[in-house]
């Protein structure tokens, strides 16, 4: 069976297409930098801060804010793969799966907590099986236990793959941070399209 996860393939397919995309992608990115963080500047209030009921409704929308853009985000990253241009009104289209994707990701991170606790390792195995609900959601339309079901299938035997891949991603988020943080917005974009193409590629049929 030939080997789905290939690591100079994963990052020259999402460094490629980061290229023809790079200023929609920096630009968004940016974009939501800016608005989020001026909303969580200025909606907490100064007394009270985040108990108030003003600084727990701030908290709130920025929380949604922030979900909608990771899933808006993701659907721009799959078009950009996909070789079409990244579009604003992918942000609109994902916006009714707002809901589901919070209550999965609560579940996701409960999973991970409990996994941890249990002596780590198992942590980092349900993190690395479960990882890919949020892409199938966004590139599959699928539901919340449908998309935990989907990430466990494809993950099946790819785990100590899936697992270097991860290193590799951080190590690029850090670079990304030290190169005076002006490098996330390379770092980010391309983590992201490393995610969407090593989930393609599993969800890939087998030869």
């Amino acid at each position: 069976m030939k080997e789905k996860i290939i690591y100079s393939d994963i990052i020259k397919t999402a460094w490629k297409s980061l290229k023809a995309q790079f200023w929609l992608l920096a630009g968004l990115l940016i974009g939501f930098t800016i608005i989020y963080s001026l909303l969580f500047l200025f909606a907490i209030p100064e007394k009270g801060g985040f108990f108030s009921i003003s600084g727990i409704i701030a908290s709130i929308l920025c929380l949604f804010l922030l979900c909608l853009f990771q899933l808006g985000y993701l659907k721009n990253c799959f078009q950009t793969l996909d070789g079409d241009e990244p579009q604003f009104s992918s942000y609109g289209q994902v916006s009714r799966k707002l809901p589901g994707y919070i209550v999965a990701y609560l579940i996701y991170a409960i999973v991970i907590i409990i996994g941890i606790v249990l002596f780590v390792i198992p942590g980092i195995y349900l993190m690395l099986r479960l990882q890919f609900f949020i892409a199938s959601m966004v590139d599959e339309n699928t539901g919340i236990i449908k998309s935990f079901k989907r990430s466990w299938e494809i993950t099946k035997g790819h785990s100590m793959r899936l697992f270097v891949v991860m290193l590799i991603m951080i190590a690029i988020y850090i670079i990304g941070y030290i190169v005076l943080f002006v490098g996330m917005f390379v770092a980010i974009p391309l983590i992201t399209l490393m995610y969407g193409v090593v989930f393609r590629r599993l969800t890939m049929p087998t030869a």
